[in-house]
């Protein structure tokens, strides 16, 4: 498939730019929307994007640089060719997380709520973003002679990028679902981090451009980590809740 979607002038516009600026902008969209749900205005998220999405793109580009440093070492003006696609999203992740991290404490917003809400949206994001990777020819698996394999660089390969935006399309439907009930503070945002952790552990293992740390795949641990804070947010946040129904029946009693 041609990188290219079309040419203005001498200028040429890329797919990859163009499948992510539609998955912010979808992000972006959902998250106003539920946004007021839970009394969060939508003038909060448009100062927010302001400047998450610069940081989680600078923070997903250096996180791709940082353990590709042989090569960029060598070809240092390629850090700058974004358009070339290498974007790993937990350095995107990270930072976002740091960013809404701050902005809701000089807000006064509460975080885990904030966090809620936008990584429904996130979790969309990065469904549709995957596709991006798709045209660049990139993040894809092993050889397999399975029915739904791709041709990708001289033979037919697992699709991952396929793969997890599936799974992320399912994480995503059952996490708006469970928004309706109005789950404790933290709950959601656990579910995100442990859910996205347990499809992307597996998937990885099917991939061949798998960022390195020694013998072991970067996304890996990374998701093995972030699997155990997401499952112990959401196990606080039940315990909370526990508790303070506890309460609520001995201040009755």
């Amino acid at each position: 498939m041609n990188p290219v979607a079309f040419k203005i002038g001498s200028l040429s516009v890329y797919w990859y730019g163009m499948i992510i600026s539609l998955a912010v902008l979808t992000a972006y969209l959902l998250v106003r929307r539920l946004g007021k749900n839970f009394k969060i205005e939508g003038t909060s998220f448009d100062e927010f994007m302001l400047w998450v999405i610069p940081a989680a793109f600078i923070g997903a580009r250096l996180w791709y640089v940082l353990f590709n440093l042989n090569y960029y070492s060598l070809y240092p003006a390629k850090i700058f060719a974004f358009r070339e696609g290498g974007l790993a999203i937990h350095g995107g992740i990270f930072a976002g997380i740091i960013v809404a991290a701050i902005w809701t404490r000089v807000k006064k917003i509460n975080f885990l709520r904030f966090a809620d809400v936008t990584s429904i949206a996130l979790i969309l994001g990065q469904a549709i973003g995957r596709w991006a990777n798709f045209v660049n020819q990139e993040a894809y698996g092993k050889p397999t002679n399975l029915p739904w394999a791709i041709y990708i660089a001289g033979e037919y390969r697992h699709p991952t990028f396929l793969y997890e935006s599936i799974w992320n399309l399912l994480l995503f439907a059952g996490l708006y679902y469970y928004l309706r009930r109005r789950p404790k503070s933290g709950k959601i945002f656990g579910l995100y981090l442990a859910g996205y952790s347990f499809g992307r552990f597996f998937i990885e293992a099917l991939r061949t451009d798998s960022l390195m740390l020694g013998e072991f795949r970067v996304a890996q641990i990374v998701s093995v980590l972030l699997f155990i804070v997401g499952l112990l947010l959401f196990y606080l946040g039940a315990v909370k809740k526990t508790r303070s129904a506890e309460v609520s029946e001995d201040d009755k009693s």
